[in-house]
């Protein structure tokens, strides 16, 4: 079989339909009501469609109440994260709980690995002054859920990845490169086109490796590739290798980040991993 076959065979059996994580009917109805713009259209009408699952408003609260998205213990309702994080971020962590329930289960450590980062984006985007962080904090925690798409849907192929990793010293996305014909970015696209997420969040989840790459926004996966790197740098959690990519010179420039800028980073990062280590331990 030619690599291009084994490409696109390698595709078609991620993207079946019947085992990917799919959208629970509630956010797939509010999704629908957003698309048809009406002034009457509120928060509380797409507020009460979610709630209808109690089961997933609950584990939503509990999730837009965590470090991740600067108000813990502050939301208490649905309707109140709407107004305080948009609807975007709401779901967001709507998807979150469904692929990373799977994740945990798939890829030990791959989940604290994307809190961390999602808490490592959101301070640095907090620091660097630009609006909507928790959009970028939503992108962190999004950017490696191709990785668990993969361990769900070819177990095998992961497993082949994992001793590529070890035996050959190459960082994980490039094992995926070398063994499936493309890596989890590419993965993260495909789900971004299938759930309809906003451009900025699929540029931020589909360039992460490679910011400068992005022909729209080179910002938010600037600001993920940064983020990754400071989870690892950090040791939190596990994305699939040891080694610690060092971040790109040409985005570091790019985002204003220099040596005198980055001490006082730092030491915000790792103020904020701490609180999300102690939610991970409540």
């Amino acid at each position: 079989m030619c690599s291009h076959d084994l490409e696109t065979n390698y595709k078609g059996r991620l993207l079946v339909a019947k085992n990917l994580p799919t959208l629970p009917p509630v956010l797939r109805e509010a999704m629908a009501l957003l698309d048809v713009p009406s002034p009457k259209v509120s928060m509380i009408q797409i507020a009460d469609i979610i709630c209808r699952d109690q089961v997933l408003s609950a584990k939503v609260l509990k999730l837009v109440n965590s470090p991740i998205y600067g108000f813990p213990g502050r939301i208490s309702s649905i309707q109140n994260a709407l107004v305080l994080l948009g609807f975007n971020v709401v779901k967001g962590a709507i998807i979150s709980t469904v692929v990373f329930e799977q994740m945990s289960k798939s890829m030990v450590g791959l989940w604290e690995h994307s809190v961390a980062c999602s808490l490592a984006c959101r301070s640095l985007a907090r620091h660097m002054g630009l609006s909507e962080a928790n959009e970028y904090a939503l992108a962190g925690l999004l950017h490696d859920f191709g990785k668990a798409i993969t361990a769900m849907q070819i177990p095998e192929a992961r497993r082949d990845i994992e001793l590529l990793v070890r035996n050959e010293d190459v960082f994980y996305h490039e094992a995926e490169r070398l063994l499936l014909g493309f890596g989890h970015t590419r993965i993260n696209r495909w789900l971004a086109t299938h759930w309809h997420l906003p451009p900025g969040l699929t540029d931020g989840i589909t360039w992460h490796h490679d910011p400068m790459q992005a022909r729209h926004n080179k910002l938010m996966p600037g600001v993920v590739h940064v983020g990754d790197f400071f989870a690892r740098l950090f040791e939190c959690g596990f994305a699939g290798d040891s080694n610690i990519p060092q971040p790109d010179p040409q985005t570091l420039t790019f985002l204003g980040l220099d040596k005198e800028y980055l001490g006082p980073l730092l030491d915000s990062v790792a103020e904020s991993l701490d609180g999300g280590r102690r939610f991970h331990e409540s």
